[in-house]
């Protein structure tokens, strides 16, 4: 499997086609749960074949955004039993990936340890210091797309979604579930204040 090939290329193909509109889900979220895939590969103690599975399917869990913002995990799967095949992954690869892809949709849904780890991965900003930062190219992203009109209801989608979401691995949540109550409860202050 060449993994470096199927890095370079869906990394160009998202940095030359992607939305300017996508100010979250943009080549920087990628490459964000790629480093959080390989921090959690590294301290779930991930075997590197699987590791090689989990980075590729942290590169294209967003590509489908190249095709649609509509079902884009399954179009995700799509470029992936698409392209995959050029870079020597065999069949069975490519369906665990895509697995790890769909695992990912919201609400989250992981079957295994692996889909476990992408969905952390993918989420892992919840419980960091630049949650704000984030959340708020998210919020950009959203209003953009007439998903959400104001601030008002940001910050109830995101009280509703913290109280709703758990990490999935031990590394995550010792690592990140403080942080993330920390920020679950000064969003609750905030609103409560308005």
């Amino acid at each position: 499997m060449d993994y470096s090939g199927s890095r370079d290329f869906i990394l160009g193909k998202l940095e030359k086609e992607l939305s300017p509109a996508l100010y979250y889900h943009g080549l920087n979220h990628t490459l964000d749960v790629m480093a959080a895939t390989e921090m959690l590969c590294a301290e779930e103690n991930i075997n590197e074949h699987d590791t090689l599975l989990l980075k590729t399917a942290a590169l294209f869990h967003d590509a489908g955004f190249l095709r649609s913002n509509f079902n884009h995990e399954m179009l995700g799967c799509d470029i992936v039993r698409e392209y995959l095949p050029n870079f020597g992954y065999p069949e069975k690869a490519i369906e665990k990936i895509c697995g790890m892809i769909m695992a990912t949709r919201i609400p989250q849904s992981p079957k295994n340890k692996l889909e476990e780890i992408i969905c952390d991965a993918d989420l892992d900003y919840l419980g960091r210091d630049d949650f704000k930062k984030i959340g708020d190219l998210l919020y950009k992203e959203l209003k953009f797309h007439d998903y959400l009109q104001n601030r008002k209801q940001w910050d109830a989608l995101q009280i509703a979604f913290l109280e709703k979401h758990s990490f999935f691995t031990e590394s995550s949540r010792a690592k990140r579930s403080a942080k993330k109550a920390s920020h679950l409860k000064k969003l609750k202050k905030k609103v409560q204040n308005i």
